[in-house]
């Protein structure tokens, strides 16, 4: 949160341990924004400091020196985050509006007082089984809201708070851990520690939220708690406040946290990948359930569409495959889901827009029946089995629970009742959402998955949104990333034994640099066949030259020295000598691929492929008509086979295919080139010169014909074409001749 440059000097030379800097800087600031409160903290940090000065240079032995040294670091660094936040706050409107609403909202925010409200809602909640039915209802009412503005002011009060002491936190941990307060409470309190944290690093709410994961025994709240510290960690921090690490290297040793902070990073991945899931879900999965689905939407509702009577007679299949490729279509969204995709993001990122949303809190509330704002619609009696079923069982986020509850109450008068019906008979599956079991839905995994989702919506879509610090992504000072792991502090911990797996899941997710510093990470003893597999192919694919040392080539050499017959290894090392142009060696690992697999199609075009590279057009044709006749329609080995006979000089036979790729309904815009290739090797000068400009145009001016005949100068001069044909072919194109 540190947005002044001044504040983010001082606390860069606290972080540097430079204490007698730090102190000077503060002074000046506080000269430019005079604050009495913090003035007077500086004063007692200053004559501390100089104090402890006057006795080193006085020759005094104080085998406390360092530890003194360190408290004064720390005494700084509140002082300067206290001054930042302060800061904040007073220029920025809304976080200057929600922090003196808060503090005007109540007299007493003693803890003691908060945690009496706190326990006596728990009591009151008790009591009311006690009543009679008929008033019942109504108490409760009254109850839960009253207790709802007290959740909402406690949270927008714990977000917006300062440095805490030792006391305040010890305070809190006794509320956080206590089994007499609402665990909704806690859960909330927990969020709120977590969006200050992220803010403004807080040793003693790092320490809180690390107790916490620890210590309680709810998942859910053990959950946030970890969400928390994980992403609230400062490394710079460690410089002052060196047990953090020590802290996190002992929770990461016990082999639940182990698993929790991989699976958070994974799903960390997801979440950042939202947006492009969305867009797969608009653009592919949208439309082809709207174009077989048996709805339609109006104006007025949602009617349902007739049966065409004439579709049975002529078309008896018809809609027997309609469903089928209805059920294909909502299989494939579930898959995404179970894998951890955020594929209701894009629908219910635009239901963020009700009241209900103004309030920072809502978006992190658990769902629960009783909340004041929605309590009425869940109440009511037309669709509420299903509207029950879908947020106790549905697989949502709660903030879109919460957003469907608001929603639904606007829309179930358009619905048929014939739907409705449906919908109270337990056809969720409509709405493509698979129910899940009570096991599940408690597990660790899915609560923190479910959470992240909440958080993400919010840092996407909150209006304010710009006054938090989004752990989705790095920050203006880049102290955050949504790849904690990144965090020096992880590095020399257990999770270390992980990171093999996590790079994995980044190349399997296409975050080829995310992967590669995984790799990076790696200690040399844990580096195996598959560390040096996944090495070559992240190097490959994501056209670095080098990692770990390695290039590309020698990471499959590593483990072709002692798996000679490694089939991912082999087809790597082909690959990239291909890509370095080292045809005799690529040739040569596709030879080995076919001793292992004397028919597999695609070693067989490749081997092709070298053959023709190398100009050894007699043996690549062998093998291409071989692989036409077993598969004539494949446009692979057309374009292959193509390629080859024209630079066999066997141009009727080449035309005749690329007459063939051209004249498809979609053609490839590389064989447009080729065929150019193929009209200029037999002379037709004129057709070639059209058809490099039809393949000019088609890739959007990204033809260079200078370039492209360099690459290709051995082919060229093979058919007989001179160095001044070429220019003259340069001409023609560039010059329109």
């Amino acid at each position: 949160m540190v947005v002044n440059e001044a504040l983010r000097d001082i606390r860069k030379l606290v972080f540097d341990r430079e204490l007698g800097n730090a102190i000077s800087a503060q002074e000046n600031f506080l000269f430019t924004y005079p604050l009495q409160h913090e003035r007077e903290i500086l004063n007692g940090i200053k004559a501390d400091y100089l104090l402890m000065s006057d006795y080193w240079r006085r020759g005094f032995n104080d085998p406390e020196r360092e530890h003194v040294y360190d408290q004064l670091l720390r005494r700084m660094y509140v002082l300067t985050m206290n001054t930042a936040i302060r800061y904040q706050i007073r220029n920025n409107a809304f976080l200057r509006a929600v922090y003196s609403r808060t503090r005007s909202s109540r007299q007493d925010w003693s803890v003691q007082a908060l945690r009496r409200d706190m326990e006596n809602f728990v009591s009151e909640v008790a009591m009311l089984e006690l009543e009679p039915e008929h008033t019942r209802q109504e108490k409760q009412k009254k109850l839960y809201e009253e207790h709802f503005q007290l959740q909402s002011d406690l949270f927008d009060y714990i977000w917006t708070s300062r440095i805490w002491t030792d006391a305040l936190t010890a305070a809190f941990e006794d509320i956080l851990l206590s089994p007499t307060i609402d665990i909704i409470d806690q859960q909330l309190i927990v969020s709120a520690l977590t969006l200050s944290l992220l803010c403004a690093f807080d040793y003693n709410k790092f320490r809180l939220l690390m107790t916490v994961y620890r210590q309680a025994t709810d998942v859910r709240l053990r959950q946030r708690a970890l969400v928390g510290w994980a992403l609230g960690i400062d490394e710079q921090a460690l410089s002052i406040y060196p047990d953090v690490q020590q802290m996190v290297t002992e929770a990461v040793a016990d082999a639940e946290c182990l698993r929790d902070i991989t699976e958070l990073q994974m799903q960390m991945a997801y979440c950042m990948n939202a947006e492009n899931d969305q867009q797969v879900i608009q653009s592919e999965i949208i439309p082809e359930l709207m174009k077989n689905n048996r709805l339609k939407i109006t104006r007025d509702g949602i009617e349902e569409l007739d049966d065409d009577p004439l579709e049975d007679v002529l078309h008896p299949e018809a809609s027997e495959q309609r469903m089928e490729r209805l059920e294909e279509t909502m299989n494939r969204m579930v898959e995404m889901q179970r894998q951890g995709s955020d594929i209701y993001f894009g629908g219910f990122s635009q239901m963020k827009r009700f009241p209900f949303f103004e309030s920072v809190s809502n978006w992190f509330v658990p769902f629960y029946e009783q909340h004041p704002r929605i309590a009425g619609i869940i109440q009511k009696g037309r669709g509420r089995k299903f509207l029950k079923a879908l947020v106790d069982h549905g697989p949502f986020c709660d903030s879109d629970k919460y957003s469907f509850v608001l929603v639904y109450e606007r829309v179930l008068d358009k619905l048929p009742a014939n739907v409705v019906e449906l919908f109270d008979h337990g056809e969720a599956s409509l709405l493509g959402a698979e129910m899940m079991e009570k096991e599940e839905i408690m597990s660790p995994a899915f609560i923190r998955r479910i959470y992240l989702q909440s958080m993400y919506r919010f840092f996407r879509l909150y209006p304010s949104r710009s006054s938090f610090v989004n752990p989705f992504q790095p920050d203006d000072n880049g102290a955050g990333h949504p790849l904690f792991i990144y965090n020096k502090v992880f590095r020399d911990t257990a999770l270390q034994q992980n990171f093999s797996q996590l790079a994995s899941f980044f190349i399997k997710r296409r975050m080829y640099d995310h992967a590669r510093y995984m790799l990076q990470m790696v200690a040399e003893d844990k580096r195996d066949a598959q560390f040096y597999l996944m090495n070559g192919n992240v190097l490959m694919r994501s056209g670095s030259f080098e990692c770990c040392g390695l290039t590309v080539r020698e990471c499959f050499l590593q483990v072709l020295q002692t798996e000679p017959d490694n089939e991912r290894a082999l087809v790597g090392f082909a690959r990239s000598s291909f890509n370095a142009h080292d045809y005799e060696r690529a040739l040569a690992s596709y030879d080995h691929l076919l001793r292992l697999h004397p028919e597999h199609s695609n070693y067989l075009l490749n081997k092709a492929v070298c053959l023709t590279n190398l100009l050894r057009y007699d043996e690549a044709i062998k093998i291409l008509y071989k692989l036409n006749y077993e598969d004539p329609d494949n446009a692979n080995v057309n374009r292959v086979l193509a390629w080859a006979l024209a630079c066999d000089k066997k141009y009727e036979q080449a035309e005749r295919i690329y007459e063939k790729l051209l004249g498809q309904e979609q053609p490839d815009i590389d064989d447009m080139l080729n065929d150019g290739y193929c009209l200029w090797f037999k002379g037709d000068v004129v057709s070639a010169a059209n058809m490099f400009r039809q393949y000019a145009e088609a890739s959007d001016g990204k033809f260079d014909a200078k370039a492209d005949f360099r690459e290709n100068e051995t082919v060229i001069h093979n058919q007989g074409i001179s160095e001044t044909e070429v220019k003259l072919m340069i001409d023609m194109l560039n010059l329109q001749i």
